[in-house]
Protein backbone atom coordinates (compact mmCIF):
# COMPACT_ATOMS: atom_id res chain seq x y z
CA UNK A 1 0.00 0.00 0.00
CA UNK A 2 1.20 3.35 -0.66
CA UNK A 3 0.87 6.24 1.71
CA UNK A 4 -0.34 9.33 0.74
CA UNK A 5 -1.54 7.96 -3.06
CA UNK A 6 -4.29 6.18 -3.77
CA UNK A 7 -3.54 3.24 -6.92
CA UNK A 8 -5.33 4.48 -9.99
CA UNK A 9 -8.12 2.10 -10.68
CA UNK A 10 -7.97 0.11 -13.99
CA UNK A 11 -9.75 1.45 -16.63
CA UNK A 12 -12.93 -0.54 -17.06
CA UNK A 13 -14.35 -1.15 -20.36
CA UNK A 14 -17.02 -4.05 -19.12
CA UNK A 15 -21.45 -3.94 -19.66
CA UNK A 16 -23.01 -1.01 -17.76
CA UNK A 17 -25.20 -2.06 -15.20
CA UNK A 18 -29.08 -0.42 -14.08
CA UNK A 19 -29.48 1.63 -10.63
CA UNK A 20 -30.97 -0.79 -8.89
CA UNK A 21 -28.61 -3.51 -9.65
CA UNK A 22 -25.28 -1.14 -8.47
CA UNK A 23 -27.77 -0.32 -5.04
CA UNK A 24 -28.67 -3.86 -3.86
CA UNK A 25 -25.11 -4.93 -4.80
CA UNK A 26 -23.45 -1.65 -2.84
CA UNK A 27 -25.84 -2.19 0.46
CA UNK A 28 -24.46 -2.91 3.59
CA UNK A 29 -25.03 -3.50 7.20
CA UNK A 30 -23.92 -0.03 7.62
CA UNK A 31 -27.62 0.90 6.31
CA UNK A 32 -29.00 0.05 10.21
CA UNK A 33 -27.57 2.61 12.32
CA UNK A 34 -30.30 4.86 10.20
CA UNK A 35 -33.02 2.68 11.53
CA UNK A 36 -31.28 2.58 15.01
CA UNK A 37 -31.23 6.88 15.19
CA UNK A 38 -34.63 6.60 14.17
CA UNK A 39 -36.04 4.04 16.93
CA UNK A 40 -33.43 6.08 19.58
CA UNK A 41 -35.90 9.51 18.44
CA UNK A 42 -39.56 7.66 19.48
CA UNK A 43 -37.23 6.21 22.69
CA UNK A 44 -36.05 9.63 23.67
CA UNK A 45 -39.40 11.02 23.38
CA UNK A 46 -41.56 8.56 24.77
CA UNK A 47 -39.75 9.56 27.99
CA UNK A 48 -40.51 13.14 28.17
CA UNK A 49 -41.88 14.30 31.22
CA UNK A 50 -44.40 16.12 31.06
CA UNK A 51 -45.66 14.04 27.83
CA UNK A 52 -47.90 16.40 25.66
CA UNK A 53 -50.65 14.00 23.39
CA UNK A 54 -49.28 15.72 19.86
CA UNK A 55 -45.50 14.27 20.62
CA UNK A 56 -47.12 10.79 20.84
CA UNK A 57 -48.09 11.20 17.47
CA UNK A 58 -44.63 12.10 16.47
CA UNK A 59 -43.44 8.80 18.10
CA UNK A 60 -45.73 6.70 16.07
CA UNK A 61 -44.22 8.39 12.92
CA UNK A 62 -41.30 7.76 13.87
CA UNK A 63 -41.75 4.52 15.26
CA UNK A 64 -43.50 3.68 11.39
CA UNK A 65 -40.69 5.17 9.73
CA UNK A 66 -38.27 3.02 11.53
CA UNK A 67 -40.00 -0.50 10.90
CA UNK A 68 -39.71 0.67 7.28
CA UNK A 69 -36.33 1.11 6.87
CA UNK A 70 -35.88 -1.94 8.77
CA UNK A 71 -38.01 -3.76 6.52
CA UNK A 72 -35.83 -1.72 3.68
CA UNK A 73 -32.76 -3.43 4.84
CA UNK A 74 -33.49 -7.21 5.38
CA UNK A 75 -35.55 -7.60 1.70
CA UNK A 76 -32.53 -5.39 0.28
CA UNK A 77 -29.43 -7.20 2.26
CA UNK A 78 -31.40 -10.65 1.26
CA UNK A 79 -31.84 -9.68 -2.19
CA UNK A 80 -27.79 -9.28 -2.33
CA UNK A 81 -27.16 -12.60 -0.74
CA UNK A 82 -29.70 -14.20 -3.85
CA UNK A 83 -28.30 -12.28 -6.64
CA UNK A 84 -24.96 -11.55 -5.30
CA UNK A 85 -23.52 -14.32 -2.65
CA UNK A 86 -19.91 -13.51 -2.98
CA UNK A 87 -20.18 -9.82 -1.99
CA UNK A 88 -22.64 -11.12 0.70
CA UNK A 89 -20.23 -13.19 2.05
CA UNK A 90 -17.44 -10.68 1.68
CA UNK A 91 -19.22 -8.04 4.13
CA UNK A 92 -19.72 -10.60 6.38
CA UNK A 93 -16.14 -11.29 6.72
CA UNK A 94 -15.41 -7.54 5.92
CA UNK A 95 -12.89 -6.50 9.44
CA UNK A 96 -14.30 -3.29 9.01
CA UNK A 97 -17.86 -3.90 7.63
CA UNK A 98 -18.54 -7.01 9.45
CA UNK A 99 -18.99 -5.54 12.92
CA UNK A 100 -21.88 -3.32 11.63
CA UNK A 101 -23.65 -7.11 11.18
CA UNK A 102 -25.24 -7.10 14.61
CA UNK A 103 -26.97 -3.90 14.80
CA UNK A 104 -30.22 -5.82 12.60
CA UNK A 105 -30.38 -7.42 16.23
CA UNK A 106 -30.40 -3.39 17.67
CA UNK A 107 -32.95 -2.24 15.03
CA UNK A 108 -35.31 -4.83 16.22
CA UNK A 109 -34.99 -4.26 19.39
CA UNK A 110 -36.08 -0.39 18.98
CA UNK A 111 -39.21 -2.05 17.24
CA UNK A 112 -40.08 -4.08 19.88
CA UNK A 113 -39.50 -1.30 22.35
CA UNK A 114 -42.05 0.36 20.24
CA UNK A 115 -44.51 -2.12 19.82
CA UNK A 116 -44.57 -2.33 23.74
CA UNK A 117 -45.43 1.11 23.51
CA UNK A 118 -47.82 1.71 20.97
CA UNK A 119 -49.49 -1.69 19.95
CA UNK A 120 -49.64 -3.01 23.86
CA UNK A 121 -51.81 -0.11 25.20
CA UNK A 122 -54.09 -0.07 22.74
CA UNK A 123 -54.90 -3.87 23.01
CA UNK A 124 -53.17 -4.69 19.41
CA UNK A 125 -50.99 -6.73 20.92
CA UNK A 126 -51.47 -9.04 24.29
CA UNK A 127 -48.82 -8.59 26.49
CA UNK A 128 -47.97 -12.72 26.20
CA UNK A 129 -46.55 -11.79 22.93
CA UNK A 130 -44.42 -9.50 24.33
CA UNK A 131 -43.10 -12.18 26.48
CA UNK A 132 -42.35 -14.59 23.34
CA UNK A 133 -40.75 -11.55 21.41
CA UNK A 134 -39.06 -10.80 24.46
CA UNK A 135 -37.32 -14.50 24.22
CA UNK A 136 -37.11 -14.16 20.35
CA UNK A 137 -34.65 -11.16 20.75
CA UNK A 138 -32.80 -12.92 23.14
CA UNK A 139 -31.69 -15.92 20.52
CA UNK A 140 -31.17 -13.33 17.89
CA UNK A 141 -28.52 -11.64 20.33
CA UNK A 142 -26.70 -14.74 20.90
CA UNK A 143 -27.33 -16.01 17.99
CA UNK A 144 -25.81 -13.23 15.81
CA UNK A 145 -22.93 -12.18 18.36
CA UNK A 146 -21.41 -15.40 18.80
CA UNK A 147 -20.69 -16.36 15.07
CA UNK A 148 -19.79 -12.94 14.60
CA UNK A 149 -17.07 -12.93 17.59
CA UNK A 150 -15.71 -16.22 16.07
CA UNK A 151 -15.36 -14.91 13.00
CA UNK A 152 -13.70 -11.87 14.43
CA UNK A 153 -11.20 -12.70 16.80
CA UNK A 154 -9.79 -15.60 14.22
CA UNK A 155 -7.95 -12.99 12.96
CA UNK A 156 -5.39 -10.07 14.93
CA UNK A 157 -6.42 -6.55 14.74
CA UNK A 158 -4.34 -3.78 14.98
CA UNK A 159 -5.13 -1.71 18.08
CA UNK A 160 -3.93 1.27 16.02
CA UNK A 161 -6.70 1.48 14.39
CA UNK A 162 -9.24 0.34 17.36
CA UNK A 163 -12.31 2.03 17.17
CA UNK A 164 -15.47 1.76 19.81
CA UNK A 165 -17.58 0.54 17.58
CA UNK A 166 -15.71 -2.71 16.92
CA UNK A 167 -18.00 -3.37 20.31
CA UNK A 168 -20.85 -3.50 18.58
CA UNK A 169 -20.12 -7.38 18.25
CA UNK A 170 -21.64 -7.29 21.87
CA UNK A 171 -23.80 -4.78 21.75
CA UNK A 172 -27.12 -6.82 21.36
CA UNK A 173 -26.66 -9.17 24.47
CA UNK A 174 -26.43 -5.96 26.32
CA UNK A 175 -29.90 -4.35 24.95
CA UNK A 176 -31.17 -7.87 26.64
CA UNK A 177 -31.95 -5.79 29.85
CA UNK A 178 -33.32 -2.44 28.53
CA UNK A 179 -35.48 -5.12 26.04
CA UNK A 180 -36.54 -6.84 29.62
CA UNK A 181 -37.27 -3.72 31.66
CA UNK A 182 -39.59 -2.49 28.35
CA UNK A 183 -41.24 -6.33 28.34
CA UNK A 184 -41.65 -5.95 32.15
CA UNK A 185 -43.96 -2.82 32.04
CA UNK A 186 -46.81 -4.87 30.30
CA UNK A 187 -46.02 -8.37 31.54
CA UNK A 188 -47.97 -8.37 35.00
CA UNK A 189 -46.67 -9.30 38.29
CA UNK A 190 -49.12 -12.15 38.28
CA UNK A 191 -47.39 -13.92 35.37
CA UNK A 192 -44.40 -16.38 37.23
CA UNK A 193 -42.83 -15.43 33.63
CA UNK A 194 -41.81 -12.26 34.86
CA UNK A 195 -39.52 -13.54 37.11
CA UNK A 196 -37.30 -15.18 34.39
CA UNK A 197 -37.28 -12.16 32.26
CA UNK A 198 -36.05 -9.98 35.54
CA UNK A 199 -33.15 -12.41 35.93
CA UNK A 200 -32.19 -12.90 32.47
CA UNK A 201 -32.17 -9.17 31.74
CA UNK A 202 -29.90 -8.41 34.55
CA UNK A 203 -27.37 -11.38 33.35
CA UNK A 204 -27.29 -10.50 29.93
CA UNK A 205 -26.85 -6.65 31.20
CA UNK A 206 -24.11 -7.52 33.19
CA UNK A 207 -22.29 -9.69 30.68
CA UNK A 208 -22.88 -7.40 27.61
CA UNK A 209 -21.58 -3.83 30.01
CA UNK A 210 -18.61 -5.67 30.92
CA UNK A 211 -17.14 -6.85 27.68
CA UNK A 212 -18.12 -3.41 26.23
CA UNK A 213 -15.99 -2.19 29.18
CA UNK A 214 -13.00 -3.99 28.10
CA UNK A 215 -13.61 -2.42 24.71
CA UNK A 216 -13.55 0.70 26.34
CA UNK A 217 -10.30 0.42 28.03
CA UNK A 218 -9.01 -0.65 24.91
CA UNK A 219 -9.86 2.44 23.08
CA UNK A 220 -8.31 4.77 25.88
CA UNK A 221 -5.16 2.68 25.64
CA UNK A 222 -5.59 3.27 21.32
CA UNK A 223 -6.15 7.29 22.31
CA UNK A 224 -2.89 7.03 24.69
CA UNK A 225 -1.07 5.45 21.84
CA UNK A 226 -2.35 7.51 18.31
CA UNK A 227 -4.14 10.27 20.16
CA UNK A 228 -7.68 11.77 19.43
CA UNK A 229 -9.31 9.35 16.69
CA UNK A 230 -9.93 11.34 12.98
CA UNK A 231 -11.76 10.85 10.21
CA UNK A 232 -14.33 8.79 10.23
CA UNK A 233 -13.23 7.03 13.36
CA UNK A 234 -14.26 10.00 15.30
CA UNK A 235 -17.44 9.45 14.74
CA UNK A 236 -17.03 5.95 16.94
CA UNK A 237 -15.96 8.26 20.06
CA UNK A 238 -19.81 8.38 20.34
CA UNK A 239 -20.25 5.20 20.81
CA UNK A 240 -18.50 4.48 24.08
CA UNK A 241 -21.18 6.43 25.66
CA UNK A 242 -23.62 3.41 25.07
CA UNK A 243 -22.17 1.16 27.22
CA UNK A 244 -22.61 2.78 30.38
CA UNK A 245 -25.53 4.66 29.71
CA UNK A 246 -27.55 1.80 28.53
CA UNK A 247 -26.22 -0.21 31.66
CA UNK A 248 -27.70 2.98 33.58
CA UNK A 249 -30.63 2.94 32.14
CA UNK A 250 -31.39 -0.41 32.41
CA UNK A 251 -30.33 -0.99 36.27
CA UNK A 252 -32.62 1.84 37.19
CA UNK A 253 -35.74 0.14 35.51
CA UNK A 254 -34.79 -2.96 36.59
CA UNK A 255 -34.05 -2.00 40.27
CA UNK A 256 -37.64 -0.93 40.25
CA UNK A 257 -38.81 -3.98 38.71
CA UNK A 258 -37.01 -6.29 41.07
CA UNK A 259 -38.11 -4.16 44.38
CA UNK A 260 -41.79 -5.43 43.28
CA UNK A 261 -41.41 -8.85 41.66
CA UNK A 262 -38.75 -10.19 44.14
CA UNK A 263 -40.68 -9.79 47.45
CA UNK A 264 -43.62 -10.50 45.83
CA UNK A 265 -42.94 -14.22 44.98
CA UNK A 266 -40.78 -14.07 48.51
CA UNK A 267 -37.61 -14.32 46.57
CA UNK A 268 -36.28 -11.09 49.00
CA UNK A 269 -37.96 -9.21 52.05
CA UNK A 270 -39.81 -6.12 51.30
CA UNK A 271 -36.77 -4.01 52.78
CA UNK A 272 -34.07 -6.14 51.00
CA UNK A 273 -35.99 -5.37 47.54
CA UNK A 274 -35.83 -1.15 48.23
CA UNK A 275 -31.89 -2.03 49.10
CA UNK A 276 -32.56 -3.61 45.54
CA UNK A 277 -33.30 -0.48 44.17
CA UNK A 278 -30.94 1.53 45.62
CA UNK A 279 -28.07 -0.05 44.84
CA UNK A 280 -29.28 -0.17 41.02
CA UNK A 281 -29.83 3.39 41.26
CA UNK A 282 -26.07 4.15 43.14
CA UNK A 283 -24.80 2.23 40.43
CA UNK A 284 -26.72 3.74 37.23
CA UNK A 285 -25.21 6.93 38.59
CA UNK A 286 -22.01 6.06 38.66
CA UNK A 287 -21.91 4.61 34.84
CA UNK A 288 -24.52 7.92 34.20
CA UNK A 289 -21.03 9.97 35.14
CA UNK A 290 -18.70 8.11 32.95
CA UNK A 291 -21.06 8.24 29.79
CA UNK A 292 -20.93 11.96 30.41
CA UNK A 293 -17.18 12.02 30.28
CA UNK A 294 -17.35 10.16 27.34
CA UNK A 295 -19.22 12.17 25.63
CA UNK A 296 -17.39 15.18 26.11
CA UNK A 297 -14.39 13.30 25.41
CA UNK A 298 -16.07 12.54 22.11
CA UNK A 299 -17.36 16.00 21.16
CA UNK A 300 -14.68 18.23 22.22
CA UNK A 301 -12.03 17.60 19.49
CA UNK A 302 -14.81 16.43 16.90
CA UNK A 303 -15.38 19.07 14.62
CA UNK A 304 -11.10 19.62 14.08
CA UNK A 305 -10.73 16.15 13.55
CA UNK A 306 -13.76 14.67 11.54
CA UNK A 307 -13.52 14.19 7.46
CA UNK A 308 -16.30 16.22 6.12
CA UNK A 309 -17.37 13.87 3.43
CA UNK A 310 -21.03 12.54 2.26
CA UNK A 311 -19.54 9.20 1.77
CA UNK A 312 -18.61 9.07 5.55
CA UNK A 313 -22.29 10.25 6.55
CA UNK A 314 -23.35 6.67 7.67
CA UNK A 315 -20.31 6.50 10.57
CA UNK A 316 -22.11 10.30 12.09
CA UNK A 317 -25.44 8.35 13.31
CA UNK A 318 -23.06 7.48 16.40
CA UNK A 319 -24.55 11.22 17.43
CA UNK A 320 -28.05 10.05 18.07
CA UNK A 321 -26.74 7.99 20.96
CA UNK A 322 -29.77 8.67 23.63
CA UNK A 323 -28.52 10.66 26.67
CA UNK A 324 -30.90 11.26 29.58
CA UNK A 325 -32.12 12.51 33.44
CA UNK A 326 -35.34 14.95 33.34
CA UNK A 327 -34.28 18.38 31.75
CA UNK A 328 -31.31 17.20 30.83
CA UNK A 329 -33.11 14.82 29.12
CA UNK A 330 -35.42 17.30 27.59
CA UNK A 331 -32.14 19.52 26.06
CA UNK A 332 -30.66 16.22 24.67
CA UNK A 333 -33.77 14.93 23.10
CA UNK A 334 -34.58 18.49 21.26
CA UNK A 335 -30.89 18.03 20.04
CA UNK A 336 -31.12 14.54 19.11
CA UNK A 337 -33.98 15.19 17.00
CA UNK A 338 -32.15 18.30 15.34
CA UNK A 339 -29.06 16.44 14.44
CA UNK A 340 -31.61 13.51 13.24
CA UNK A 341 -32.73 15.87 10.74
CA UNK A 342 -29.30 16.63 9.83
CA UNK A 343 -28.60 13.57 9.47
CA UNK A 344 -31.59 12.17 7.60
CA UNK A 345 -31.18 14.75 5.17
CA UNK A 346 -27.61 14.29 4.18
CA UNK A 347 -28.53 10.78 4.37
CA UNK A 348 -30.72 11.41 1.34
CA UNK A 349 -28.72 13.81 -0.24
CA UNK A 350 -25.61 11.58 -0.47
CA UNK A 351 -27.57 8.09 -1.53
CA UNK A 352 -29.09 10.73 -4.37
CA UNK A 353 -25.67 11.47 -5.55
CA UNK A 354 -24.71 7.71 -5.32
CA UNK A 355 -21.89 8.51 -2.64
CA UNK A 356 -23.11 5.68 -0.08
CA UNK A 357 -24.91 2.27 -1.16
CA UNK A 358 -23.97 2.82 -5.49
CA UNK A 359 -21.59 -0.07 -6.17
CA UNK A 360 -19.20 0.29 -9.22
CA UNK A 361 -19.97 -1.36 -12.56
CA UNK A 362 -16.82 -3.83 -12.34
CA UNK A 363 -17.79 -5.10 -8.81
CA UNK A 364 -21.21 -5.87 -10.08
CA UNK A 365 -19.64 -8.01 -13.07
CA UNK A 366 -17.14 -9.23 -11.08
CA UNK A 367 -19.82 -11.14 -8.85
CA UNK A 368 -22.50 -11.44 -11.25
CA UNK A 369 -20.01 -13.73 -13.35
CA UNK A 370 -19.30 -15.97 -10.02
CA UNK A 371 -20.55 -19.12 -9.56
CA UNK A 372 -21.78 -21.78 -12.45
CA UNK A 373 -24.34 -20.90 -15.34
CA UNK A 374 -27.24 -22.15 -13.15
CA UNK A 375 -26.53 -20.04 -10.43
CA UNK A 376 -26.13 -17.20 -12.80
CA UNK A 377 -29.11 -18.02 -14.86
CA UNK A 378 -31.05 -18.42 -11.46
CA UNK A 379 -29.82 -14.86 -10.48
CA UNK A 380 -31.46 -13.41 -13.78
CA UNK A 381 -34.81 -15.13 -13.73
CA UNK A 382 -35.52 -14.01 -9.80
CA UNK A 383 -34.83 -10.32 -10.82
CA UNK A 384 -34.33 -10.07 -14.46
CA UNK A 385 -34.57 -6.20 -14.28
CA UNK A 386 -31.57 -6.08 -12.01
CA UNK A 387 -28.97 -6.34 -15.47
CA UNK A 388 -29.27 -3.73 -18.19
CA UNK A 389 -29.88 -5.52 -21.54
CA UNK A 390 -26.90 -5.10 -22.69
CA UNK A 391 -25.25 -6.89 -19.53
CA UNK A 392 -27.81 -9.37 -18.98
CA UNK A 393 -26.19 -12.83 -17.91
CA UNK A 394 -27.54 -14.35 -21.03
CA UNK A 395 -26.49 -11.43 -23.60
CA UNK A 396 -22.79 -11.54 -22.81
CA UNK A 397 -20.95 -8.47 -23.93
CA UNK A 398 -18.98 -10.71 -26.90
CA UNK A 399 -20.46 -12.43 -29.59
CA UNK A 400 -19.27 -15.48 -31.10
CA UNK A 401 -17.76 -15.56 -34.63
CA UNK A 402 -19.54 -17.12 -37.70
CA UNK A 403 -18.50 -20.89 -38.46
CA UNK A 404 -16.13 -18.91 -41.29
CA UNK A 405 -13.83 -17.63 -39.11
CA UNK A 406 -12.75 -20.72 -37.87
CA UNK A 407 -9.18 -22.11 -39.19
CA UNK A 408 -8.67 -26.28 -38.61
CA UNK A 409 -5.10 -26.18 -38.16
CA UNK A 410 -5.64 -29.47 -37.21
CA UNK A 411 -6.58 -30.67 -40.29
CA UNK A 412 -4.01 -28.25 -42.36
CA UNK A 413 -1.10 -29.86 -40.22
CA UNK A 414 -2.52 -33.08 -39.23
CA UNK A 415 -1.65 -32.31 -36.03
CA UNK A 416 -3.10 -31.83 -32.73
CA UNK A 417 -3.71 -27.46 -32.41
CA UNK A 418 -5.79 -25.49 -30.88
CA UNK A 419 -8.50 -23.11 -32.23
CA UNK A 420 -7.50 -19.62 -33.15
CA UNK A 421 -10.04 -16.95 -34.56
CA UNK A 422 -8.54 -14.68 -36.85
CA UNK A 423 -5.37 -16.11 -35.88
CA UNK A 424 -5.96 -15.73 -32.04
CA UNK A 425 -5.92 -18.42 -29.66
CA UNK A 426 -8.91 -18.99 -27.73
Amino acid sequence: MTHGHSEPEAPYHGPKFGALARRVHGWSWQAFPIGMGTGAVYVLLSALDPHPEWVTSIEVVFFFMAIFLFSLNISTLLLQFILYREQSKRLLFDPVKGVFVPLWVLSFATIIIGTIQYAVPPGIIHPGFVYELFWIYVVFAVGVCFPMLMIWFNKPHDIKTFTPAWAFLIFPMMLVGVVAFNALKVIPVTDPRCIGVLLVGYVFQGLGFFMTFFYLAIYVLRIMTTGFMDGHQANGAFVACGPPGFTALALINLGKQARIILPAYNLVSPQAGEIFFAASVMCALLLFGLAVFFFFFGILPYWFKLHKHLSEILGCWALTFPNGFSVWHAVMVFLVCMVWLVLFGLTILAFVRGKIFMAKDADVWKDTMGGDDAARNAAAQVAPGLISEQSSVTNLPYTIPPRGDYIDIEKQQEGERPWVINNNRI
